[in-house]
């Protein structure tokens, strides 16, 4: 059976997250989406956690570990995930890592919590912060139950990420000890790509996923990782991560990386953008004020990097597409904000019309979106499907600006490149 999965997300209980961010509407929006299996974010605090026990219930009486809303549509399907956040020393340097857990059960979620309500205040944050090494998050986790899922968050990201520039590790051994085997995957996040990741031969036998990181209904799913998996339940989807079995990782859809808010170096005080070889000219200093800038993600790819671009991916990868949120691709056509009503009679008349936005995106012919939505936004959609975009990659907490180009005006650009 094959899944499209967004397991990474945040509720109303995480800072900077829209209170809109209710189980109910999750999955109006995922089922909009085309969105088969959500995580349900931030189940380590205690209000959450109680609306999770209350509103969700097991598919099935089989202890698969899915779920699903006790009143309302069967879909999506729901996971028990969380993110946590580390912040502790380790050889002399202040680390902070974010780490995706995912959990069999209700039952392991609360021996998990049990473990950290001593150690950090659940109920301050929807992604609360500990004060201990990822490696003895790992831990706990795997103490709470065996068969939790571990995986760095947005792992390049500088400031919170276990390889990031300001506070990270050069190797996941280095993060998580002996506990390393047990990591199957890292999540690229949305300023790397998997060929980015595929310059370092230390990331071979790790698999790639990517997730939205949703703060917002209109962010589910900008990226998704698609499995197959053997049965409707957690086991399968823990051996879809760890590549056993007959479930698998089919393909991840991400966003271009240059649109990420990290992918270049700068400095947004001073409105600089550079890329990682003017920066090595600069000496890591913004040219206008002279402070230390912002080492972005392309930039740390290729310091730990160890061999170029791969035109194709090492043995075993999962191949990816790229995609823009549909409503942000009406919008620039339309040239209105993507949150406008004009956008969002657009979007609905096609989700309407054509099935969700995702196989919109990717795979519905462009002649039928065409008859509903017209020429341009077909154009649109077609030039994003041959990687005919403009983009000014963002830099230090700013999102770049990307543009469907004219597919019939601009060379078709690869996947891999």
């Amino acid at each position: 059976m094959k899944y499209i999965t967004d397991l990474h997300i945040h509720s109303p209980y995480s800072r900077a997250v829209s209170p809109k961010m209710t189980l109910t509407n999750i999955a109006e929006w995922a089922n909009w989406k085309g969105i088969d299996l959500v995580g349900t974010g931030d189940f380590a605090h205690p209000d959450w956690l109680a609306s999770l026990k209350r509103e969700l219930e097991p598919i099935d009486s089989s202890g698969s570990g899915f779920f699903k809303l006790r009143s309302g549509p069967h879909k999506p399907q729901f996971l028990l995930t969380t993110e946590i956040a580390n912040i502790f020393s380790d050889t002399g340097k202040v680390r902070r890592n974010h780490t995706v857990l995912m959990a069999p059960s209700f039952e392991a979620v609360d021996r998990l919590v049990a473990r950290l309500s001593p150690l950090g205040r659940l109920a301050s944050d929807g992604r609360p912060l500990i004060g201990m090494p990822t490696y003895e998050l790992a831990r706990l986790a795997f103490e709470a139950d065996p068969n939790f899922i571990v995986i760095p968050a947005h792992a390049w990201t500088p400031w919170f990420s276990v390889f990031g520039s300001k506070s990270g590790f050069d190797t996941l051994e280095e993060s998580f000890g002996e506990l390393t085997p047990q990591i199957p995957a890292i999540e690229t996040g949305l300023s790397s790509d998997p060929p980015m990741n595929w310059r370092s031969s230390a990331l071979d036998k790790i698999r790639l996923v990517s997730f939205s990181d949703a703060h917002s209904l209109p962010n589910l799913g900008r990226e998704v990782t698609i499995v197959e998996l053997e049965g409707a339940n957690f086991a399968s989807v823990r051996d879809a991560f760890f590549a056993k079995g007959k479930s698998s990782i089919i393909e991840t859809i991400e966003f271009f990386p240059e649109e990420g808010k990290y992918h270049f170096d700068g400095h947004a005080t001073c409105k600089q953008r550079l890329h990682p070889k003017r920066t090595r000219e600069l000496k890591g200093r913004c040219p206008v004020c002279g402070k230390a800038v912002t080492v972005g993600v392309l930039s740390r790819v290729e310091d730990l990097a160890d061999r170029p671009l791969e035109s194709s991916p090492p043995g075993g990868k999962a191949p990816f597409r790229y995609a823009i949120p549909l409503a942000e691709l009406i919008a620039d056509v339309k040239g209105v904000g993507k949150l406008s009503k004009t956008v969002y009679r657009t979007y609905h008349e096609l989700i309407r019309t054509l099935g969700a936005e995702l196989p919109i995106l990717l795979d519905v012919p462009i002649g039928q979106i065409k008859e509903i939505a017209g020429s341009d936004i077909a154009g649109s959609i077609a030039a994003v499907r041959a990687g005919a975009v403009e983009i000014e990659p963002g830099y230090d907490g700013l999102f770049g600006i990307i543009h469907a180009a004219s597919a019939s005006a601009h060379p078709q650009k690869s996947l891999f490149g």
